[in-house]
């Protein structure tokens, strides 16, 4: 399979005024179209700022970063918002949705931005909520939904726009256990049924165990890039996540 992602000697410097700030240091990495990787780390070792990096919402300091063979690396914040838009899906902790609009109506967002006629906007939307189980609530507004409900909503709105990576940032942050172990099987099956390639950012050993591949950044420096051999059950979870 080919790279989605191609990370060459990749620095992160922020200037404080004094000392400068290395976030990242020479971080190489390479991401296969269809993986399922999650990204490991304590507060502070790097792992939002990559994040923030892959999903074109900073560009590094020194290095290179290759988005289906693009060098991303060097645009500006006009053109990174263009890639975003047409190759990145996001999901965040907080679900983001709007409190006033339907569930169609959020999943739609991408595709107004893309200038999507409504007829097909709609069409695509109603095909993404049903992908997540959500066909039969396109009308409900968030506050009329559970947590996990909106996360799916989120997750539908991430993939309205047939990107080529979904990249989840503490997904499961907002929910409950048994909510967490139901929103990350969603992301399992769309890995498994539509290969979409998935990078999942994380703290929670549990929450990583899903992934194919597990990369720990620390100090801003990745120390280990895992696959996962065998089932693995964390301790903390009744049902197994494979």
């Amino acid at each position: 399979m080919s790279p989605v992602i191609q990370l060459e000697n990749i620095e992160k410097v922020y200037d404080t005024g004094a000392v400068p700030v290395y976030a990242l240091r020479d971080v190489n990495l390479e991401i296969r179209r269809g993986e399922f990787v999650a990204i490991m780390g304590t507060s502070g070792s790097g792992k939002s700022t990559l994040m923030n990096i892959l999903g074109c919402l900073d560009r590094p300091t020194a290095g290179r970063y290759l988005l289906e063979g693009m060098d991303v690396s060097q645009l500006d914040k006009d053109q990174r918002a263009i890639v975003r838009n047409q190759k990145l899906g996001f999901v965040f902790q907080g679900f983001n949705l709007l409190r006033r609009t339907t569930a169609l109506e959020n999943v739609e967002l991408p595709l107004i931005y893309a200038g999507v006629p409504a007829a097909e906007r709609a069409r695509r939307a109603r095909v993404a909520l049903s992908i997540v189980g959500l066909a039969h609530r396109e009308d409900n507004q968030p506050n009329q939904l559970s947590g996990g409900q909106q996360q799916r909503v989120a997750i539908a709105r991430a993939l309205v726009n047939d990107p080529s990576m979904l990249l989840a940032d503490e997904p499961t942050g907002n929910l409950d256990t048994q909510t967490s172990i139901d929103v990350m099987n969603v992301f399992q099956r769309l890995n498994r049924e539509s290969g979409i390639t998935i990078v999942l950012v994380t703290h929670e050993p549990d929450i990583a165990a899903y992934a194919g591949r597990i990369i720990t950044v620390r100090d801003g420096r990745i120390v280990s890039s895992t696959g996962l051999q065998a089932c693995v059950v964390p301790p903390t979870l009744e049902v197994s996540p494979c």
